[in-house]
């Protein structure tokens, strides 16, 4: 299988793994990116995943005011080094993280920080919904889960599609991101403000 340079490059600039990994894990993964993805990280080649444990106590809270002054959010994104979250690349990671939470209204960062109630609600619905339509018994469960995870990717901030490249989520970005400048690094929190709300 030909495997073009462009997709080895965005696979390098996602995991963070040398330009020959990353070309024989799309090799493997038959070009699809995900794949090649999971197998950099089972091979423990993505740098990406090398340093999800390492401590982030330095960065920057972004901050974005939509024109108008009626929506504004702030958003905490830590780093390791005082030295990384004063260059310009991370403070734009940021503002641009900042303009995301505004458009998309994201509830939560992570979708373990959603409480066990909003969840068993969701669902209940969901099944609810399925069995109002006729749907079979036997995959109504298929139906909520998949409804479940659509809804993660509506609600949670790492798993929403990014609005200026729909083709990767936030978490995406954030491990692009780690890549590039060899640091591990999270969104800790955010606040979005509307006026009268």
């Amino acid at each position: 299988m030909s495997i073009s340079a462009d997709i080895v490059k965005q696979l390098r600039e996602r995991s963070g793994a040398g330009m020959m990994d990353c070309k024989n894990a799309l090799v493997e993964a038959g070009g699809d990116m995900e794949r090649a993805m999971t197998i950099l990280r089972e091979k423990g080649i993505s740098k990406a995943a090398n340093k999800a444990g390492r401590a982030t106590k330095e960065g920057v809270i972004g901050c974005y005011v939509h024109p108008g002054d009626k929506l504004a959010v702030l958003v905490e994104i830590n780093c390791e080094t005082d030295f990384v979250a004063r260059t310009d690349q991370y403070k734009e990671l940021a503002r641009n993280l900042a303009m995301h939470v505004a458009a998309a209204n994201p509830l939560v960062v992570r979708r373990e920080e959603l409480s066990q109630e909003q969840i068993v609600a969701e669902r209940d619905i969901y099944r609810t919904q399925a069995l109002n339509e006729g749907k079979p018994e036997k995959i109504v469960d298929k139906i909520v889960e998949g409804k479940i995870d659509k809804y993660y990717a509506e609600v949670c901030l790492m798993e929403q599609a990014y609005v200026k490249d729909p083709d990767k989520t936030i978490n995406d970005l954030i491990n692009e991101t780690i890549g590039k400048i060899g640091e591990n690094m999270s969104i800790r929190r955010f606040v979005r403000f509307r006026l009268g709300e």
